[in-house]
């Protein structure tokens, strides 16, 4: 009853437009808000705004011809209004009791719906790379893409959370060769980091755990078996660690995707081929480039070079493609703002491939700037300062984490105040949401004792 509310009261607008004569062309789509004054309603909408032009009258002519035409609804007790032309609505008392004890007997199931009918979706956030520990950044894209995975939960979906490891490429090299400059200066070795590596501290910490467990052999094999075994044994505890602190942030997934896994099966080069076959490959000075033009990309793009390297954008068509290929009817991914132009070339990868427009979803998750005492936290991994989301969990708590960075769209860069949140003040909404939490229990207590 109660969470159809908005759906009945949007139809009641446009059963009054066409009974007013209103309802000749077509009709935007209805909002309803909460207006800030109670005296405005329970909901209003500026439906009336947005036709006044069309049918040639005041805002405020068209929404009293939608306030005289509505239709009895047993949730309305009247309608008026305000304003330049906002229509301004108030629920009958009788039918909020109503939705009061439909809202206690459906308990923590109320609001849930089947609009998924059990269609297959995936959501992959965070998925960050392993070579190193989650920072802020990642602690809003986990909480945003959790979010999401619950919501779509609750209206009936069948949702898998993914984490896409990228154990493969440039950046495991990088690891493993700041791994085995470590490993050898704990062996009282004279080296240097190779420029590209990661100097953080927790790399020191992971090449003294080597030693310890498996001693110094491994330097003495081939660079590309040395690389390959300093670069597993660190990802395998980097991810150990980020799995453990998602875990302390409330969010499980359901499967661990490996990029290794992915080009050892030779996905990439079948995914190079199912495009040449659809017809969108071309060979143009030794490298091999896909015509995304084709699909609205702004320029084709090189899938294999010159050199026979594959981009890294093949990886990632293959693993898309594998996505859809496990059942999934919709893939929604969160991307970070760095990856904001890749989107284009992606979908156009999937739709050359014979998925439809829409199939995959990109959300992009902006930059969060962290603050102590007004001044900005550096982050990043390859300097080796920053704060870490196992850090922010611990200075603020995993809720409070979690509610600031949903009180801002995910599309738009965050400001987190470490001092704010914390804060015991009304101009902290952490606190002040779980202030009125405990004020409500304090009269439910209240009345416990009173019976």
């Amino acid at each position: 009853m109660a969470h159809d509310v908005l759906e009945t009261l949007s139809e009641g607008v446009r059963v009054a437009l066409a009974r007013a004569g209103l309802a000749g062309e077509e009709v935007p789509e209805i909002v309803w808000e909460i207006p800030r004054e109670p005296s405005h309603g329970d909901y209003a909408t500026n439906a009336a705004m947005l036709l006044a032009r069309r049918q040639r009258r005041s805002p405020r002519q068209v929404a009293e011809a939608i306030r005289e035409h509505l239709p009895a609804l047993e949730a309305i007790e009247r309608a008026e209004v305000g304003g330049p032309g906002f229509l301004n609505v108030f629920l009958a008392p009788g039918w909020c009791y109503r939705a009061m004890a439909e809202v206690l007997q459906a308990g923590a199931g109320y609001g849930t719906r089947r609009l998924g009918a059990g269609e297959r979706v995936q959501v992959e956030f965070v998925s960050a790379n392993p070579t190193g520990p989650l920072v802020v950044v990642n602690a809003r894209a986990a909480a945003v893409g959790d979010a999401l995975a619950r919501i779509l939960e609750a209206v009936g979906y069948a949702v898998q959370r993914e984490f896409y490891i990228n154990d493969a490429g440039n950046q495991f090299l990088d690891l493993a060769r700041a791994m085995e400059c470590r490993l050898r200066q704990a062996l009282g070795e004279p080296a240097e980091l190779p420029e590209g590596a990661y100097p953080g501290e927790y790399v020191s910490d992971l090449a003294r755990e080597y030693l310890a467990e498996h001693g110094g052999a491994v330097l003495g094999l081939a660079e590309a078996e040395r690389l390959d075994r300093l670069g597993r044994f660190a990802v395998e505890r980097i991810v150990a660690e980020q799995r453990e602190v998602l875990r302390q942030y409330g969010v499980e997934y359901d499967c661990w995707f490996s990029e290794r896994v992915l080009r050892e099966a030779h996905d990439p080069e079948r995914a190079v081929e199912l495009l040449r076959e659809k017809g969108y490959v071309y060979e143009e000075e030794g490298a091999v480039w896909f015509r995304s033009t084709a699909f609205g990309d702004e320029k084709d793009r090189v899938l294999v070079k010159s050199d026979g390297e594959l981009t890294y954008f093949v990886p990632d068509i293959a693993y898309h493609l594998g996505k859809f290929r496990r059942g999934f009817t919709k893939v929604i991914d969160l991307w970070g703002p760095d990856h904001h132009g890749y989107v284009p070339r992606m979908q156009a990868a999937l739709r050359a491939l014979g998925y439809p427009e829409g199939a995959l979803e990109v959300l992009i998750v902006q930059l969060v700037r962290l603050l102590r005492a007004g001044e900005p936290v550096r982050m990043s991994k390859r300097r080796g300062e920053f704060v870490t989301m196992a850090e922010l969990i611990e200075e603020v708590g995993r809720d409070a984490a979690r509610f600031t960075f949903l009180t801002r769209r995910h599309d738009s860069p965050l400001d987190f105040d470490l001092e704010l949140v914390t804060q015991q003040s009304a101009e902290n909404p952490v606190y002040y949401v779980q202030y009125a939490y405990a004020r409500i229990a304090s009269i439910f207590g209240f009345l416990r004792e009173r019976r």
